[in-house]
């Protein structure tokens, strides 16, 4: 079992940045391949960034040159750099948590998931 809490959302202008925290507890975390997903109002779940137990990442071509992911395995916590955001960046975004140290790029493929955090991006 892997049980994740993100923090770091909230409100920012366009072009501004925020760093979101995922904090995971579980023995086996450091195995896990990990990853980021949104979810804007109306729309459907989207991944964002995936991200392997030994830091090797892919992103979302919407995000990629402005998103960074990265973990701290001795900390037991993931994060998501995120820059230059932009209003379309609005969603909740989730960390998620598979028992695989193999990557994945669909929320079908993640069992372990986080409560949420709101990015807003407007001025």
């Amino acid at each position: 079992q892997v049980q994740l809490v993100e923090s770091g959302g909230g409100l920012v202008q366009p072009g501004g940045s925020l760093r979101l925290s995922c904090a995971a507890s579980g023995r086996t975390f450091s195995r896990n391949a990990v990853g980021w997903f949104r979810q804007a109002p109306g729309k459907e779940r989207e991944f964002v960034a995936a991200i392997s137990w030994l830091n090797t990442t892919i992103y979302a071509e919407s995000v990629k040159g402005r998103f960074t992911g990265f973990r701290d395995n001795a900390k037991s916590t993931l994060y998501l750099q995120m820059n230059s955001l932009k209003p379309e960046d609005t969603a909740v975004y989730y960390c998620a948590a598979r028992p695989s140290v193999i990557i994945a790029t669909t929320a079908e493929e993640y069992n372990y998931w986080g409560q949420g955090t709101q990015v807003t991006v407007s001025s």
